[in-house]
């Protein structure tokens, strides 16, 4: 089922020299004008043979017309017979990889990180018993029974949740009767997971990206090693994440600012599902529904209230190329605003979710911030990028970075 093709001749491409080298050296994706030729015209969804200028196997991949990336690879090296045994391998592999990195007391993370694990256009997430699967291309969609039975197969959940990238959604409903939602019987649409040892909740069926932003885990983790005793401001706070593990590590107050009402309610419900803890209990949480941009350009107009802790970390402000330029311009603007508002010996935590902004540019960008509101009494504690979860494999899959300046 899985390599069905109604020509019954196998589709074979030929794709240019750069475009050779890069697949020969991991990287997962071939573009409409690196392909040379192919032996017949092709349809979204069938498995390409990928042969070299010597004629020998390169990879294989998926056809995908309705993209400017029209080979995706999920296998390169030695030639594979694509079958459910070799799914079922991948997979195990796949799975292996997040085998050592969590204790009982995190049931939240990413199973599977799209091109970055051999998987184009496909992201897994678990929360606790509960499996969201999201897709990002139209040749999934004639498989997805096949990754369904695989996935109660091998992880045997309790529901398993479809999302759908939104390009996918009519397409998905007209030629494949499919609707995001519960695959089988439904589950919760809210379920709780613990990420070390802290209780939160995940809109599995309708929140952002999968339900919950698992890729700044660490980031919190390190939040938390500076909040003690500190006035915490998390500016696009969402629900709450960065603002509990602060309030965990001892911090005085934590204060949330985001524009949607939704967000700042499930942060509350986080808080309270963590009450019992003495350190979140004891923490002052105060929310305000407020676009942080202005929240934070008003309170340094006015001079407003100071914090031993500032996180800013915003939705991307570059979702495009040609909005690259304007994106370091705003990390830069923020990070003065935010950089103004700290206390003496203060830190800034900032990070970015910007692809096309680089680590490198990001950095910069507040660092040129930090200069210039604190001359030379700053340092940079860390950087950091991508959770251990989300692998990156090829520079296009790298968009997390954060950086932690402290004030002196």
């Amino acid at each position: 089922m899985w390599e069905k093709s109604e020509t019954g001749s196998r589709l074979k491409i030929r794709i240019t020299p750069a475009a050779e080298q890069a697949v020969r050296h991991g990287h997962p994706w071939v573009y409409g004008d690196k392909v040379r030729q192919q032996n017949r015209p092709a349809e979204t969804g069938e498995i390409a043979v990928i042969y070299d200028r010597s004629d020998r196997f390169l990879a294989l991949g998926f056809y995908d017309l309705d993209s400017a990336i029209r080979l995706r690879i999920i296998h390169h090296g030695r030639p594979a017979t694509i079958d459910d045994a070799w799914w079922r391998g991948k997979l195990a592999d796949t799975l292996a990889k997040r085998q050592s990195l969590f204790g009982p007391d995190t049931t939240g993370y990413r199973l599977i990180n799209g091109e970055n694990d051999g998987w184009p256009a496909l992201i897994l997430d678990q929360y606790g018993d509960t499996l969201v699967l999201k897709i990002y291309a139209a040749f999934w969609l004639p498989r997805l029974r096949e990754i369904e039975a695989l996935l109660r197969e091998t992880l045997a959940p309790r529901a398993i949740v479809l999302r759908l990238s939104r390009n996918l959604i009519a397409r998905a409903a007209k030629h494949y009767q499919l609707e995001e939602g519960f695959l089988g019987d439904p589950g919760d649409d809210t379920v709780t997971f613990l990420e070390n040892g802290l209780t939160f909740e995940s809109e599995v069926r309708f929140g952002q990206k999968t339900g919950f932003f698992l890729d700044q885990r660490e980031n919190r983790q390190r939040v938390e090693t500076l909040a003690h005793g500190q006035d915490v401001l998390n500016a696009f706070s969402f629900s709450g994440g960065f603002s509990l593990y602060a309030a965990r590590g001892g911090a005085a107050s934590v204060t949330d600012l985001d524009i949607s009402e939704h967000a700042l309610d499930s942060a509350r419900r986080n808080f309270g599902l963590n009450a019992a803890h003495p350190a979140v209990a004891a923490a002052r949480h105060e929310s305000h529904q407020t676009d942080a941009f202005a929240w934070l350009n008003d309170a340094c107009r006015q001079g407003g209230p100071r914090f031993g802790l500032v996180i800013t970390d915003p939705p991307s402000l570059a979702k495009r190329e040609a909005e690259r330029a304007g994106g370091i311009d705003a990390y830069h603007h923020l990070a003065l605003n935010a950089l103004h508002l700290l206390r003496p010996g203060g830190t800034l935590l900032a990070a970015s979710c910007s692809a096309h902004v680089s680590g490198a540019e990001f950095r910069q960008a507040v660092e040129r911030a930090a200069r210039h509101v604190l001359g030379n009494h700053w340092e940079t504690l860390w950087t950091a990028g991508h959770a251990p979860d989300h692998p990156v494999s090829f520079h296009e899959g790298e968009y997390l970075k954060a950086i932690a300046i402290r004030a002196s």
